[in-house]
């Protein structure tokens, strides 16, 4: 049984690799299942055996991918803490506006992808979400947790992983107007945009504003310290 479970765990690394391999030459939309399959040395039958559509194995392997980032290995393997969710934050902030701004087009093309994913049958985003709650749900719900026992947010009323999904919506929406080489939206520097969507990220999921100031870096405004011991109280 453990050899054939070893022989079945090759086999997908092997298709894995042969997608891979297909995605990059012909993009997304120019690769099939069958050249897949082809390029696997395997049929097509076989295929769907471990995957059962295209939209599985692009998503197995972005998931492989944000895996394979020690960066942000790291940052799942921290603490839960106030910390570390104001740094979950601000590194997906990071990673959508880079690939709004930077030269990248297969991450640009992933965006667009994810987007089209929900105007048609929505397979590729349920895949791709369904990985991201996996790979990041626990560590958010943990660190929010944290942050609200240690008085620097304010406790949810509902279920706590949505306020993930509700930043995770805004950052993506934010990039796809600055996708187009000329933006949809003129939201200003950079920079600017940065510091602002996190800010407006982290009330939204409940962090007052002393605990932003010091975990973003930021002056603390004017009142601030204030509010955090009214909304701690």
């Amino acid at each position: 049984m453990s050899t054939l479970r070893m022989t079945s765990d090759l086999r997908r690394q092997l298709i894995l690799g042969a997608a891979k391999r297909c995605f990059a030459r012909h993009g997304y939309n120019g690769t099939t299942t069958k050249s897949v399959a082809a390029a696997a040395a395997i049929s097509e039958a076989l295929l769907f055996k471990h995957f059962p559509s295209k939209a599985a194995l692009y998503a197995e392997i972005l998931s492989d991918e944000c895996e394979a980032d020690p960066a942000l290995m790291d940052l799942l393997e921290r603490e839960p803490s106030t910390a570390t969710l104001v740094e979950l934050i601000r590194g997906m902030v990071q990673h959508f506006l880079e690939i709004a701004d930077g030269p990248d087009q297969e991450e640009a093309q992933r965006l667009r992808l994810m987007a089209t994913s929900h105007l048609d049958d929505g397979e590729f985003a349920r895949l791709l979400y369904e990985k991201i709650k996996m790979l990041i749900g626990a560590v958010f719900v943990a660190s929010l947790e944290r942050a609200v026992a240690a008085g620097d947010a304010r406790a949810c009323g509902g279920e706590p992983l949505n306020l993930f999904w509700f930043a995770h919506h805004t950052v993506m929406t934010a990039a796809l107007t600055r996708l187009p080489s000329v933006h949809c939206l003129a939201y200003g520097a950079a920079n600017d945009l940065e510091r602002q969507l996190c800010e407006f990220l982290l009330r939204g999921i409940g962090l007052n504003d002393a605990a932003i100031a010091s975990h973003l870096g930021h002056q603390l405004a004017p009142g601030a310290d204030k509010t955090a011991i009214a909304e701690s109280a």
